[in-house]
Order: C-alpha cells, then sequence, then structure tokens
C-alpha cells in the first residue's frame, strides 16, 4: 500500500476520533459541571434503590449511561458516575445494562439508611406464608410495584391448600395490591383485598389532581400488556376503575387492618369491619404508613392536614405548606395557582434533595415571579388558628394563615412488622 492510499484511509480514521473524543470532552465537562453543582446544592441523597457503580470494574462502555431514562449517570474520567442522585427513581435499568457488572443496585446510603424487610426471592417474609410486595419492600414505580404483586401471588397460588375461608388476603389498593388481585382472580383464589381509604390506595392516588405520572410498559393478568409513558393521575384512575368494572374485582374499601395473628392453619387478619381466616397475607401497603406530624401546639386544629386534594378550596387562603419533597412543591405550586392565595412553603433543609428537577425549577421560577415564598432552613413552631409561627435562622416570624398542609411523609410500619414476626434491615448502600 502507498502513502497515498494509506492516507485515503488514516484521514477518515483520524476524523472520526477526533469527533468522538471531542465530543466526549463535552460530555464529561457537563457531567463534572453538574456533579459539583448537586454537591454544592446538597442534591447528593438518592431517595430509593440507585445504582453503587465500582470504578475497579467498570470500563467506560457507557451503556448504562444510555439506559437510564432520568439522566442520573454521566461519564468522569472513562468512568461512569452517578451526577445526579435525586434523579434515580430506582429504574434499575441500568445494571443489566452494564456488560462488565459493574453496577449493583443498593438501597440508602452511608448517611441515610432506609428500613427494608427482608423478604425472598419469592417476596415471602421470614414468617412463612407472610409476603409483601411494593413500596414497602422498597419498589415505588408502577411497573415494579405492579409486577411485584403479581408475582407474589403467584407464589402463593403455589402454596398447599387449607381449610381456611380464604386463600389469600390483600392488604392495599396501590399497583401492587391491584396487580396482586388481578392475579388472584385468574387462578380462581378466595381472596379479599382490603383498603383503609375510601378509594383506591398507594402513593399514586393520594397525588394531587393533574400530577403526571411516569411509567412504563406492563403485563397484567387477564387485561394484557398496558402501555404507559407519561399519564396524568386521573388517566390512570380511570384506566384502573375500568378494569375493576371488567374484572368484578371485589375491593373492601374503608377498612382498615388492625392486626395479623399467625395460627397452626395459617393467619387470622383483624380489621375495623371484622376478621377473615386465610392460608396466606400479602402486604401492599406502602411506605407512607402514619402521616409524620410537626409535633408542635396548635397542630390538632382542624385547618392542619396531611395530604392535598382538591388546590381550589384554597382560593383566597393564607396556606402554610411544610416539606421538601415532590408532594410538598407539587402542593404549594397547585394551591399558589389559585386565586387570591398567599402561600408559604416551608422546609427544615438547606435544599429541596428530594424533589424531581423539574418540580425544583418550576418552584423556582414561580418563587422568582412572586407567586409563592420558600423559606428553607425553617420550622413551625406554633400555630394557631388565625397565625402561623416559623423559626428560620433564629428568628421567630409569624403569618396570617387559614390552613396548613405538612407533607412530611409517614412513620414507617416498622413496630408493626416487628411484632408480627417480621425482619427488618436497616439498608445503608446495601442490596
Amino acid at each position: 500500500m502507498n502513502i497515498e492510499s494509506f492516507t485515503i484511509y488514516l484521514v477518515p480514521i483520524l476524523l472520526i476520533l477526533f469527533a468522538y473524543l471531542r465530543r466526549r470532552y463535552k460530555d464529561e465537562s457537563a457531567a463534572v459541571e453538574l456533579l459539583t453543582e448537586n454537591i454544592e446544592a446538597g442534591l447528593t441523597e438518592p431517595s430509593s434503590l440507585h445504582p453503587e457503580i465500582n470504578p475497579n470494574l467498570c470500563m467506560g462502555a457507557g451503556s448504562c449511561i444510555t439506559a437510564c431514562p432520568e439522566g442520573a449517570i454521566g461519564m468522569i474520567k472513562g468512568k461512569a458516575v452517578l451526577i445526579n442522585p435525586t434523579h434515580c427513581i430506582g429504574h434499575g435499568v441500568c445494571a443489566p445494562a452494564c456488560p462488565h457488572n459493574a453496577i449493583k443496585l443498593v438501597f440508602g446510603t452511608a448517611k441515610r439508611g432506609m428500613d427494608i424487610p427482608q423478604v425472598s426471592p419469592n417476596f415471602e417474609t421470614n414468617v412463612p406464608g407472610l409476603f409483601i410486595a411494593g413500596e414497602l419492600g422498597g419498589m415505588g414505580l408502577i411497573r415494579k410495584a405492579a409486577t411485584q404483586g403479581i408475582q407474589a401471588m403467584e407464589s402463593i397460588v403455589k402454596l398447599k391448600g387449607s381449610s381456611n375461608p380464604y386463600d389469600v388476603v390483600i392488604i392495599g389498593t396501590g399497583p401492587a395490591g391491584l396487580g396482586a388481585t388481578l392475579t388472584a382472580i385468574e387462578n380462581k383464589l378466595r381472596y379479599v383485598t382490603i383498603e383503609q381509604e375510601e378509594a383506591l390506595g398507594g402513593a399514586i392516588f393520594q397525588y394531587p389532581r393533574n400530577k403526571i405520572v411516569m411509567t412504563a410498559p406492563v403485563k397484567l393478568p387477564i387485561v394484557g400488556k398496558v402501555h404507559f409513558q407519561e399519564v396524568s393521575k386521573e388517566k390512570l384512575l380511570e384506566f384502573w376503575q375500568g378494569i375493576i368494572n371488567k374484572t368484578g374485582m371485589k375491593l373492601n374499601f374503608n377498612e382498615r387492618m388492625e392486626n395479623i395473628s399467625k395460627t397452626d392453619k395459617g393467619f387470622v387478619v383483624q380489621t375495623t369491619k371484622g376478621s377473615y381466616e386465610t392460608r396466606a397475607v400479602l402486604l401492599a401497603i406502602g411506605r407512607r404508613g402514619t402521616p409524620r406530624k410537626l409535633g408542635v401546639p396548635g397542630e390538632d386544629l382542624p385547618k392542619v392536614v396531611y395530604r392535598l386534594i382538591e388546590p381550589e378550596q384554597y382560593k383566597n387562603m393564607h396556606v402554610l405548606v411544610v416539606g421538601g419533597g415532590d408532594s410538598a412543591l407539587e402542593a404549594a405550586m397547585a394551591i399558589a395557582e389559585q386565586p387570591g392565595t398567599t402561600v408559604t412553603l416551608s422546609y427544615r433543609s438547606d435544599a429541596f434533595g428530594r424533589g424531581k428537577p423539574k418540580n425544583r425549577d418550576r418552584l423556582k421560577e414561580m418563587s422568582e415571579k412572586g407567586m409563592l415564598t420558600v423559606r428553607l432552613k425553617s420550622n413551625v413552631k406554633l400555630v394557631n388558628k388565625e397565625k402561623v409561627f416559623l423559626e428560620q435562622d433564629g428568628k421567630l416570624m409569624q403569618f396570617p394563615n387559614d390552613a396548613v398542609i405538612v407533607c412530611a411523609g409517614g412513620i414507617l410500619p416498622t413496630p408493626f412488622l416487628k411484632k408480627i414476626g417480621v425482619i427488618v434491615e436497616s439498608k445503608f448502600g446495601t442490596e
């Protein structure tokens, strides 16, 4: 091969290599900048299941970056890095996409532990016959929760029969509970599904109106494959209601589970309306548990509530929203859009680390426009009929107030789980 022929092949290769290296440099610079911004803003703690990347195994293929739908992973110095921790919502698609097994999925971090009930691969706890699926087990995504409910019920189907009136009692009507109920119907199990709320339960169904829910295709028993990408809460409710009507699914609303007792034949589930003898129990109750309260004088006033239902009811009112997660941000913004409202959002930390980027950006925009007031590093000290008292930077302030909405999460049902014998582990960045 002469020099001219060699040059003909070499030049395009060099141009391609130059373009590749240039793009990689730009991507890496952007990743470093974003990671630095998040560290400075205190946005370093993932809220749920997230990847832990082993730099010794990572070969820089970048397949995990391509697979991540949230843009949470970037490339720095030829290694994959979790650059946007608060974007990660537990899809988990990065781990199987990695060709070098450099990623493992973990719960919690060294700073922020996460209580997770101990369950086997078939979703059975250490208490034989007692199963857990969905958000309580750490999987809050619609698709994963529904899939876990289905898989848990498939395991229950395999259990030997008994003389109990019921094969299974399903507690909770979020995606995991509904998926499990469909599986029970398909397999002709004797089931009862209870829900403490007046309508469909689960964190999704407690969202404010018109909230956009992100999900992915999921295969449901009887129904088949369902394709959703972005869907409003209302559309999702309409979809599930259609399934309930079509299948004749029986759901006992306004019935709270109070206790579960082990028997020789299985369990007795006691509720506010009676008791059920059953071979197995599936807990699909979510992680919200009992609403976390502020613990301040005046919190027992009727104007203090723990979730937003209808923003319109707060027209022409002075409203305080407390919390730093998506539910708090979305509640504050929804109310601020109502005519005549004065909205203050109070959060004890110095950054909204648990809020989605879209919510944080929109909140910043609304705050800059004067549509609401954000008070970081503040705490509620007192609530009375006409005012609310906040402490911020060592100063006690008072504001006119007609309503307080506390979106501070819930107290996990850990004591209850331990009472019935379920082992609960505190995960600090472990699988």
